[in-house]
């Protein structure tokens, strides 16, 4: 049995092997385990602090994968720069210091001597008027933000630009800074839960690719190596001029090129679009493997279908953090079932809700009829839905603090779509209606 000190060491010793692996290297516990010589226990506890500290990720179905840390802190962590516009500050020095993250902010209302138990490399003073704070947050290697539209003295400038902190002035009192910040940061906590395609991908792991003089020999071959039977065509430059599929294929003799028979001007996708936005141009077109392309068109990697789903499978089913507008609108929503068993959602409707009559707004009812219709789908049939059209209509308006129940049903449901009817009623019956289709996303 491993002693608590051993134990720990032994951590410190798989993170420090898991940082020296390579970008896109798969991980696991029996494997990390087998070759440290430890046990499964400690492997997997390791791991955890892996994915705590940026080092992994579990988002791809291969698996637990090592990821570049810096592209995870761009969301976790604010430059003073990021904070110097978020505030509409004005820099008076310490500029070479813009690009450094931070990694706390403490607000300078106490004395001196107890501020600065709080302050630390790293960290941000936000402070009024108080020269003495600035130059001693400085020294202790933190940067300033002024509010108020105060502006530092000569001496304090002079500090920032030697200790490379920057020194920044806000027109704002400090609770508004404050405030200004902690919405920044909470719009960043939303934005982690919206997987990209560049997330999941796997740069270092070089794309199965063709070349325009490629034989249909060739293209069999690599075929059987695969088992793929779609590949992206390259030229020199590695940018893509085509795709090559079993399809076109189909019939031809061994030794026609790739260039006589390749599909032109494929579907590409850029590493910045939202997986969701992947996975409903994969479906409407009807292609299961996707190239991604740099702005020039040179291929970076390639995504397929079944690693889009399984990307949005995993994120639903990631706890929360950082709730959006649709999300604190459905807060107090409670799900339930009516004497024949049909699932319904009954809540309130809040002042929030309410529209410039007074009455609830018909964009909030629009997005409530959705969401139902959305977990009703999740609940029954572990399943998920981008929507194709919707049309609503509105009975009669509906008052705020009066509770209403939302009753949404399936008229056709099938592996690839669905037509849903949401009816909202109130205490005085039929309020809202809607029709709504929707292209189903593979089951869970």
């Amino acid at each position: 049995m491993e002693s608590g000190t051993d134990t720990g060491t032994k951590r410190e010793q798989i993170l420090q092997h898991i940082q020296e692996l390579k970008i896109g290297t798969r991980i696991s516990v029996r494997a990390i385990a087998k070759e440290l010589g430890v046990s499964e226990g400690t492997a997997y506890k390791a791991i955890k602090e892996a994915e705590n500290a940026g080092l992994v990720s579990t988002k791809e179905r291969i698996g637990t994968v090592r990821i570049d840390r810096k592209r995870r802190e761009a969301l976790d962590q604010l430059t003073f720069g990021e904070v110097a516009e978020i505030v509409e500050g004005h820099l008076f020095g310490g500029a070479s210091g813009l690009e450094k993250t931070l990694h706390k902010f403490v607000i300078g209302a106490m004395e001196l001597d107890a501020m600065l138990r709080y302050i630390d490399e790293g960290s941000l003073l936000i402070v009024g008027n108080r020269s003495s704070a600035h130059r001693r947050a400085l020294e202790q290697g933190a940067g300033v933000l002024i509010t108020g539209g105060f502006e530092p003295s000569d001496e304090v400038k002079l500090l920032a630009d030697e200790k490379e902190l920057p020194i920044i002035a806000s027109r704002h009192d400090t609770f508004t800074v404050a405030s200004m910040i902690n919405r920044a940061m909470y719009d960043r906590l939303i934005k982690r839960k919206i997987m990209l395609i560049e997330d999941l991908m796997t740069f270092s792991k070089p794309a199965d690719v063709m070349r325009a003089d490629n034989t249909m020999a060739d293209f069999q071959r690599l075929v059987r190596e695969t088992g793929y039977s779609r590949f992206p065509v390259v030229d020199d430059r590695g940018r893509v001029i085509g795709m090559m599929t079993a399809k076109d294929a189909y019939g031809s003799p061994d030794t026609y090129t790739v260039d006589k028979l390749m599909t032109r001007h494929p579907i590409t996708a850029a590493p910045n679009i939202t997986v969701t936005s992947a996975a409903h141009t994969m479906a409407a077109e009807g292609i299961d493997l996707l190239p991604v392309v740099d702005r020039h068109r040179k291929l970076l990697g390639v995504i397929t279908r079944q690693e889009v789903l399984d990307a949005m499978r995993f994120a639903g089913k990631q706890p929360e953090s950082g709730e959006t507008f649709e999300d604190l609108m459905w807060t107090g929503f409670i799900a339930g079932e009516d004497a024949e068993g049909v699932p319904n959602y009954r809540g309130v409707i809040t002042p929030q809700m309410s529209g410039p009559l007074g009455m609830v707004s018909e964009g909030v009812l629009v997005t409530l009829m959705t969401q139902a219709g959305r977990r009703m789908i999740r609940d029954t049939g572990k399943r998920d839905f981008l929507v194709d059209a919707m049309t609503a209509y509105f009975v009669r308006p509906v008052p705020i603090d009066g509770e209403i129940t939302i009753v949404p049903s399936a008229m056709e449901l099938s592996r690839k779509s669905t037509k849903l009817e949401i009816e909202v009623l109130d205490a005085n019956g039929l309020a809202a209606k809607a029709m709504m289709t929707a292209q189903m996303i593979d089951p869970y």
